[in-house]
């Protein structure tokens, strides 16, 4: 009797991570957006459901009053998808080119 002992991924198994892929960029995506995209955008960095974001994001509204400084934060911070720069780095690169 022969026994196979080396390890090998099944067929229905999935690889997605590469050892040499870089970081994942942080973008707000159109797909899954209920407002901004920012909980989705998050979301997908972090590989978690979009709706465990929106969940941590409104408990922080109701207990302190951080959740929606935050997601503003996001919309003007995180670029769009497709997009090169964000909404605030678009505002100061237009106010630097005045002077």
């Amino acid at each position: 009797m022969e026994t196979n002992t080396t390890a090998r991924p099944q067929d229905s198994e999935q690889t997605t991570a590469s050892p040499h892929a870089g970081p994942r960029p942080l973008r707000r995506p159109y797909s899954d957006r209920m407002l901004a995209g920012v909980a989705a955008g998050f979301a997908q960095y972090l590989g978690v459901d979009a709706t465990i974001v929106r969940v941590a994001l409104a408990v922080l509204t109701v207990i302190g009053g951080a959740g929606v400084p935050l997601y503003i934060a996001g919309w003007l911070l995180i670029p769009e998808e497709g997009a090169t720069q964000s909404i605030a780095s678009d505002l100061f690169q237009s106010l630097s080119s005045r002077y």
